[in-house]
């Protein structure tokens, strides 16, 4: 709970002059919701258009982790991803989906064991420019 994204990341960014965009898909997440102290899970996607430098795909599950590994709530999770990917790479764009379960909707209130929410933080080119967000989620819906 008190690891800096500094720590995380460490010396894994690198100078890459990469246009194209990077997604790390189905990362899986385990946290607990801090209004009801019931777990929720899922996955989280992380895309980004890099802007001179790239970041070891190994940390970016590791910046899930860091938040996921917090009392939270999944959209608080969303904005605190896409902002520690903003904030080290300062890409052209970024693009963060999380699909979570929450066990505080199956197992109490309207105990809905089959429901999923789904949040998204859409910053820069996948925010301002239609054609990247399309692409950013089409990766995203693909099977494989």
């Amino acid at each position: 709970m008190h690891m800096s994204i500094d720590e995380v990341v460490g010396h894994g960014v690198f100078t890459e002059d990469i246009s194209e965009m990077i997604l790390v898909k189905d990362i899986e997440f385990y946290s607990l919701c801090e209004h009801h102290l019931l777990p929720f899970y899922g996955r989280v996607h992380v895309g980004y258009i890099p802007d001179g430098k790239i970041i070891g795909l190994s940390k970016i599950p590791r910046i899930v982790d860091l938040f996921s590994r917090r009392l939270q709530v999944q959209e608080r999770l969303t904005v605190q991803i896409a902002e520690a990917i903003e904030s080290i790479l300062k890409p052209k764009g970024v693009g963060v989906v999380a699909d979570g379960q929450h066990l505080c909707m199956m197992m109490r209130g309207v105990q809905k064991q089959n429901s999923s929410t789904m949040t998204s933080c859409l910053r820069g080119a996948f925010q301002g420019d239609s054609k990247t967000r399309l692409e950013f989620m089409s990766m995203v819906n693909s099977i494989a």
